[in-house]
C-alpha cells in the first residue's frame, strides 16, 4: 500500500479505445504523474496497484513503464518491479546545459542556412500549435506545450542535417528531465516567445541571428532551472 501514491481518477475508461490508444493514454498519464511528482522521485511503482487505480489491465501499465524506462523516468528493479528515478542534481543540470550550449546554437545556425520551404512550413505549424495549446486547461496545456518543446528543438536539429547529433541529443531526454525538475515554472509564454525568436531567425535564413537566439534561449532556460536549487 505505501509503495504507490494514490492516483487521480481523471483517466476515465468509459468506452474502451483501441489497444494502442489505451496504451498511449496510460503512458501519457503515468508520465505526467511522475513529472509533476504526484508519484515522487524514488517511489516504487506496483503494476497491479496502478492498474486497479486506473481501471485498466496490467498489460498497458507494464508497456507504459517499459517506455518510461527508456525515457529515463523509471528504473526496473530485479524482482521488485519499477521505481521512479531521482531528480537531476545541480551538477547534472550544469552538464546537461553545457552539452546543449555546444550543440544547439551551432545547429540553429546550420538550420538557418539549409531550411527548405517544406521545413519552413513545419516550423510555422509547430509555433501555431504551441500558441493554440497555451489557451487550454492546465493539464492539457502542460502536456501539449512540453511536447511542443521537444518537437521544436528536435525539428531544428533535423533541419540542421546531422542525424548523429540529433539522435545523441534525443537520448539525453533533457526536456523531460528539466520539466520534471521544475514542473510549474519552466515553461510558459517566455519559452514560446524565445522559440519564436529562434524560428524567425531560421525562417529569415540568418545564421548569426539564429545562433544568437538559440543561445539566449538555452541560457535563459538554464537560469530558470537553476533557480530551483536556490530554494533551501
Amino acid at each position: 500500500m505505501a509503495d504507490v501514491v494514490p492516483l487521480s481518477t481523471s483517466l476515465v475508461m468509459s468506452s474502451l479505445p483501441p489497444r494502442q490508444a489505451l496504451a498511449d493514454e496510460v503512458y501519457a498519464r503515468l508520465r505526467t504523474l511522475i513529472m509533476d511528482s504526484t508519484i515522487p522521485p524514488g517511489r516504487r511503482i506496483n503494476i497491479e496497484d496502478v492498474a486497479r487505480q486506473l481501471d485498466v489491465s496490467p498489460t498497458p501499465v507494464r508497456e507504459s513503464l517499459a517506455r518510461l524506462e527508456s525515457d529515463g523516468l523509471v528504473d526496473k528493479l530485479p524482482l521488485k518491479g519499477y521505481r521512479t528515478t531521482e531528480l537531476l542534481n545541480r551538477d547534472q543540470i550544469d552538464e546537461l546545459y553545457e552539452l546543449r550550449l555546444l550543440i544547439e546554437p551551432h545547429s540553429a545556425a546550420r538550420a538557418a542556412l539549409t531550411v527548405s520551404d517544406e521545413q519552413a512550413r513545419e516550423l510555422r505549424a509547430e509555433m501555431a500549435a504551441a500558441s493554440a495549446a497555451s489557451a487550454s486547461s492546465e493539464y492539457t496545456s502542460y502536456q501539449e506545450l512540453s511536447n511542443h518543446d521537444v518537437r521544436l528543438h528536435d525539428l531544428v536539429l533535423e533541419i540542421a542535417g546531422n542525424e548523429t547529433i540529433r539522435q545523441a541529443y534525443a537520448r539525453t531526454h533533457c526536456h523531460l528531465h528539466t520539466f520534471r525538475l521544475a514542473f510549474s515554472g519552466t515553461f510558459g509564454a517566455h519559452t514560446i516567445n524565445e522559440h519564436a525568436q529562434v524560428v524567425d531567425a531560421v525562417l529569415a535564413r540568418d545564421g548569426v541571428a539564429a545562433e544568437h537566439a538559440m543561445r539566449e534561449h538555452v541560457e535563459a532556460s538554464r537560469v530558470r532551472i537553476s533557480g530551483q536549487f536556490e530554494v533551501s
